[in-house]
């Protein structure tokens, strides 16, 4: 089963022009090594991975073209399917950059099909593995994304844990209250209200079975796009859709492990 497009290299060139780049940023000693994505995106695609999300962040004209990028990929020969029959497919998000800064990052992450929720996991358990310019070939790319599919079996664990814990009603008001402070200030929460009962209420019938690993997904679909409101004073406003790539997979990654705490 595909569940989501494979972005064609004309897609990418159009949201991450960075990717493409045949030199890095102006200034980097000689010692630096270009290695541009695009051979590694050519490389993932030899080992069955296609990208499906694409971007980077917004920086000056003069440094778009070597600017951080985030790749999210996918292989359409694996997934995973629970016993409730939801259905997941494991991501490895890929981050770089050509300004010096940046290694090549690699993330392993989870894409849930009943509701579109791309998640990103980097754990103490799972971790997130680097690759430096100067070492960067083929079989060392190998061998990190085999890595990353060798800790799958700890992310399908975990899944299986969640979806086997249920919530009492405080530990689900706990969790989303957990969740929101994500999007807040601690002094922007004293001033707001939100309504906790409201935020819990399942968008679809999958999640309606009160366990951890639902209420995990529900919230974090409404955290990040922005699918609840608040009051401040008597005015009532919605919550933005967080656009910004880096601050979806902070917020990401917490939830996530405010999640497994309820599991330890």
């Amino acid at each position: 089963i595909n569940v989501m497009e494979f972005l064609s290299k004309n897609d990418l060139r159009s949201l991450v022009p960075s990717v493409f780049s045949k030199a890095p940023s102006e200034g980097l000693s000689e010692k630096y090594v270009h290695i541009p994505t695009e051979d590694v995106l050519d490389d993932l695609e030899t080992l069955g991975w296609k990208p499906v999300k694409a971007q980077q962040i917004k920086v000056r004209k003069s440094s778009k073209n070597t600017c951080k990028h985030f790749i999210t990929l996918q292989n359409p020969d694996i997934q995973i399917t629970g016993n409730d029959g939801d259905i997941v497919f494991p991501q490895v998000l890929l981050i770089n950059s050509h300004d010096g800064k940046s290694s090549f990052q690699f993330r392993v992450g989870l894409f849930r099909l009943v509701c579109s929720n791309g998640l990103v996991i980097s754990t103490e358990d799972f971790g997130s593995m680097k690759i430096r310019h100067i070492h960067y070939n083929f079989e060392e790319l190998q061998n990190t994304i085999n890595g990353i599919m060798e800790q799958l079996p700890l992310t399908v664990d975990s899944m299986n844990k969640m979806k086997e814990i249920k919530l009492d009603q405080d530990q689900l008001i706990e969790f989303a209250k957990k969740a929101v402070s994500t999007r807040f200030s601690e002094d922007k929460l004293k001033a707001i209200t939100i309504d906790y009962k409201e935020l819990l209420e399942p968008t679809r019938n999958e999640d309606a079975d009160g366990s951890l690993w639902s209420t995990f997904n529900l919230l974090q679909e409404k955290v990040i796009h922005g699918m609840f409101e608040y009051n401040y004073g008597v005015k009532t406003r919605k919550v933005r859709k967080i656009k910004n790539f880096a601050q979806n997979q902070k917020v990401n990654q917490e939830l996530f492990n405010m999640a497994l705490e309820y599991v330890n």
